[in-house]
């Protein structure tokens, strides 16, 4: 038996600035959501947490160490009595997405039962990976999956619902020669829904089919009205008024509300995941989803460095990358820069441990070579220094979008040191890699690449004087960028459109112009540094001094934690808020 202490729940109003740091925020509208209904969900969500967690010690079943913190699962099953908590245990892990230690698990329960037919499905879930990873699943999973389900079969599960279980999850697996990916993620759905409507005590079906219904609207074209991932947020928040220590459902409502316009409504369960399963080192990073949507920098430095920690600790390197790279960007947000180095100047130790072959996590391979490439582009092109982003070298790996960061931080920095060579160099290599992912059916990647394509080709017009031109093509490559959403493997774009336009209008000397495209910026990425910054000098360029003022506040706000004197904005901030 596993002893537990319930943590302490931290209440904090939705819409509320940062407690600890006190930054505003500018977040868009929650569509058909009002303010007052919000806080009340958030109230009403940190009672229920609250209600289920006594001051006594629970007991966990997850055969596992005693000091083992994963949170409380229960899922019924026909196996036998020694098989049972090590099922729970696999559960917690997979709700986790600690996919290599679940698959482990489950073999553990069918060591305990070689009967356990449901142990397999558990094991070709596992072998799936990260429901959220849009990428194109590579064979070997593919063949895993398949050959549990099999195995799975050949046992003969005990129960109808085991049984359909099983079929749900062969959904994912079955022709996939001839079904698209996304298709077969539907009928996996929709499989789930089936198993949720007949068996509605069973609360397991109804987390796993939330979770299908937030992965499949993830992999589909960005709903503005957010239909199905609230939908999803629903069940998950009626189902945690009574298992406020459940892995997954804190998790998958981080996920289901990862959108700008929703993340608010994901703060409570932030704030809660890392407590519920510290020993994840995925939930002890998940709350950063949420924290970097809101702009709450010092609390995603603070997930990801404890994130960090557990993912070194249990030698989980795909899951210490990804921590660093959401760690860097926060850390660039706040112009903490000496702290950025420091994660550019670990990164070829960390890197180095890398095996693509190792245990699987929540980030996948392809998460970890992102952020081997994304982390130094940051650290160039957040601090505006344009010549080291020129002398980036790309890194070629078996996901090419990985190189696009590359490209485009080239073509970037080559756009304002006057080097169009490097910018046409860099168009020709994202052309090439948006050609090679479109032919390897990777169409989220491949319009991500050619987003970045078409601002370097915008900035190569800038940058030979034809200004009305790189001006149409920045609106218009923003208007592209804004019909997308992020992918989960990054906490945001190497610089967003709209911001690269405001940059460019004001380089133009259109500062009214330029005024807007930052604060439409910060709808959607609220306290962006370059954002904020560029807001300020704006609103100061067009005669606007009490916007001005207020933006450069809030930039000293962000920055509490900065170098000093630190970046050239900062002491420019500095001098405007000090003039009365």
């Amino acid at each position: 038996m596993i002893t537990v202490r319930p943590p302490r729940v931290e209440r904090v109003p939705a819409r509320e600035a940062d407690a600890r740091s006190s930054i505003p925020i500018a977040v868009g509208p929650v569509t058909s959501y009002n303010t007052s209904m919000i806080n009340m969900r958030t109230f009403a969500f940190a009672l229920a947490l609250m209600m289920a967690t006594s001051a006594a010690a629970q007991d966990h079943e997850h055969g596992a160490s005693t000091s083992e913190q994963l949170g409380t699962v229960s899922f019924a099953t026909s196996c036998n009595s020694a098989a049972q908590p090590r099922f729970n245990r696999a559960v917690a892990l997979l709700h986790s997405f600690e996919f290599g230690r679940a698959t482990a698990a489950f073999t553990s329960t069918l060591e305990a039962d070689p009967s356990c037919a449901v142990a397999e499905w558990g094991i070709a879930l596992s072998a799936w990976g990260n429901p959220f990873g849009v990428g194109i699943r590579p064979a070997a999973p593919l063949t895993q999956g398949r050959d549990a389900v099999e195995r799975a079969r050949r046992l003969a599960p005990k129960t109808e619902r085991e049984r359909a279980y099983v079929d749900a999850v062969a959904q994912l697996y079955e022709h996939v020669d001839t079904i698209e990916q996304r298709a077969r993620l539907v009928a996996y759905r929709d499989a789930m829904a089936k198993i949720a409507s007949t068996n509605p005590a069973d609360s397991e079906a109804a987390i796993f089919h939330a979770l299908a219904i937030s992965a499949v609207a993830a992999a589909s074209p960005l709903d503005p009205s957010y239909a199905e991932p609230l939908k999803a947020g629903a069940i998950l928040e009626k189902l945690i008024a009574t298992r406020p220590d459940h892995p997954g459902l804190a998790h998958y409502i981080i996920h289901s509300y990862d959108y700008p316009a929703l993340a608010d409504r994901a703060l409570e369960a932030a704030r809660r995941y890392a407590k519920i399963a510290p020993d994840s080192p995925h939930a002890r990073h998940m709350p950063s989803h949420t924290f970097t949507r809101v702009g709450y920098w010092q609390e995603s430095i603070a997930a990801n460095v404890a994130s960090g920690a557990v993912a070194r600790r249990d030698g989980v390197v795909g899951e210490e990358l990804h921590s660093m790279d959401y760690r860097t960007y926060a850390y660039l947000q706040t112009a903490q820069d000496a702290k950025a180095r420091a994660m550019v100047d670990a990164l070829p130790e960390v890197a180095g441990r890398f095996n693509p072959n190792g245990p699987a996590s929540a980030a996948p391979n392809s998460a970890a070579f992102f952020a081997i490439a994304a982390i130094p582009a940051r650290y160039a092109l957040e601090r505006g220094a344009w010549a080291e982003a020129v002398a980036l070298e790309p890194r070629p790996t078996s996901y090419p979008y990985t190189e696009a960061l590359t490209y485009t931080a080239r073509a970037l920095g080559a756009a304002h040191t006057g080097n169009p060579a490097v910018i046409k160099a860099s168009i020709d290599a994202l052309q090439r890699i948006s050609e090679t992912l479109t032919a390897q059916k990777e169409g989220y990647w491949a319009e991500q690449t050619d987003i970045q394509r078409r601002e370097a080709t915008a900035w190569l017009a800038m940058a030979e004087g034809r200004t009305a031109e790189a001006v149409a093509a920045m609106r218009a490559v923003a208007a592209l960028e804004d019909r997308t959403e992020k992918s989960a493997v990054t906490p945001g774009p190497l610089a967003p459109a709209r911001e690269l336009l405001g940059e460019m209008l004001l380089q133009l000397n259109q500062p009214a112009d330029a005024l807007k495209e930052f604060e439409a910026t910060l709808k959607k990425e609220p306290n962006r540094f370059r954002a904020v910054s560029g807001a300020a000098r704006a609103a100061a360029a067009a005669g606007d001094r009490a916007k001005a003022r207020t933006y450069y506040g809030q930039l000293l706000k962000i920055c509490e934690r900065a170098d000093t004197p630190g970046r050239p904005e900062l002491i420019e901030a500095r001098t405007a808020v000090a003039r009365r």
